[in-house]
C-alpha cells in the first residue's frame, strides 16, 4: 500500500515557484508522550510540493500561506533534489485544504450576538401586509405574460449549449491514438500494487518516450476499469506519461464484470 502522510499548520518559509508546481516548508511536532522506555519524538521539517492548479484553487498567496492554517494530505518521497527540498522529508501533495481560523469564527459569533433584533409593532405589520397585497394585485396581470415570454425565448438557446462540448470532445479525441474512448487525468488513475512491484523494460519505455516527444501523444491508449478508474493494462505508458509530465492520457474503458 502507498505511504500516506497528513500535515497541519502554516508554512514556515516563503513560497517557491517552479514550472508546474510550487513548494513550501512546514514543521510538525511529535506526540507529547511516548511509550515507556522510548525517547520522545522531535520536530520534523517537511518540504511540500503542490501542483499549481491545485494550489491556485485554494486562493492562497505568497503572503497568506504564512498565516493561514492548512491541511496537507499526500505521500512522502526521497527522490527530490536537495536544492529543491531543504526539509528533512519531501511530501507530494494530493490534496490541500485551507482550515477555518478560530479567531474569525469567534468574531462572527460575537457580531451576531451584538446585532439588535428589530421589533415591529402590530399597527406597522398590518399596514405592511395591506401594502403588500395591493402590490400583488397590481403586478399579477403583468407578471404572468412576461414569464411566458421568457420561457419561449430560452427554448431555442438550449440545443446550441448542449452541442458545443460534444464537438470539442470529438476533435480532441481525433488527435489521439486509434481506439481512444476518453481522456483521463493521470493523477485520477489508480495503479494496482502488482504493477508498482514491476519495472517496465527500459528500452521499450525509451521508445515510447521518444514517440511522445516526437508526436505529443501516446502511441496506444491505456485500459481503465470503468467507474473505479483502476489501471488494467498499459503500465509502461502510464510510467511514460508521469515521466514526461502529461496531464491527460487516452484511455479505453473495461466494464466491471
Amino acid at each position: 500500500m502507498p505511504h500516506k502522510i497528513t500535515l497541519t499548520g502554516s508554512a514556515t518559509g516563503p513560497l517557491r515557484e517552479y514550472d508546474r508546481y510550487v513548494a513550501f516548508d512546514m514543521r510538525e511536532k511529535g506526540s507529547p508522550s511516548a511509550p515507556k522506555g522510548l525517547k520522545k519524538s522531535t520536530f520534523i521539517s517537511y518540504t511540500v510540493f503542490v501542483a499549481k492548479k491545485a494550489f491556485n484553487k485554494t486562493g492562497l498567496t505568497k503572503k497568506s500561506i504564512m498565516h493561514e492554517k492548512i491541511l496537507i494530505q499526500g505521500e512522502p518521497t526521497l527522490d527530490i533534489p536537495i536544492d529543491e527540498c531543504p526539509g528533512e522529508v519531501g511530501v507530494i501533495c494530493f490534496q490541500i485544504t485551507v482550515l477555518p481560523n478560530k479567531n474569525d469564527k469567534e468574531k462572527n459569533q460575537s457580531e451576531e450576538k451584538k446585532e439588535p433584533k428589530q421589533e415591529v409593532s402590530p399597527s406597522s405589520e398590518a399596514s405592511q401586509n395591506t401594502e403588500f397585497k395591493e402590490q400583488e394585485e397590481e403586478q399579477a396581470p403583468v407578471s404572468q405574460p412576461v414569464a411566458k415570454e421568457e420561457k419561449k425565448e430560452v427554448k431555442p438557446i438550449q440545443p446550441e449549449v448542449q452541442q458545443a462540448p460534444t464537438e470539442e470532445k470529438k476533435t480532441t479525441l481525433s488527435n489521439q491514438p486509434k481506439g481512444t474512448q476518453d481522456l483521463l487525468n493521470v493523477d485520477d488513475i489508480i495503479v494496482p500494487e502488482e504493477f508498482l512491484k514491476t519495472r517496465p523494460n527500459p528500452e521499450k519505455t525509451q521508445k515510447v518516450i521518444d514517440f511522445v516527444k516526437r508526436t505529443g501523444r501516446l502511441d496506444e491508449p491505456l485500459t481503465i476499469e470503468k467507474g473505479s478508474k483502476i489501471l488494467k493494462d498499459g503500465y509502461r505508458r502510464y510510467v511514460v506519461a508521469k515521466t514526461v509530465k502529461m496531464e491527460q492520457v487516452p484511455v479505453i474503458y473495461e466494464y466491471q464484470k
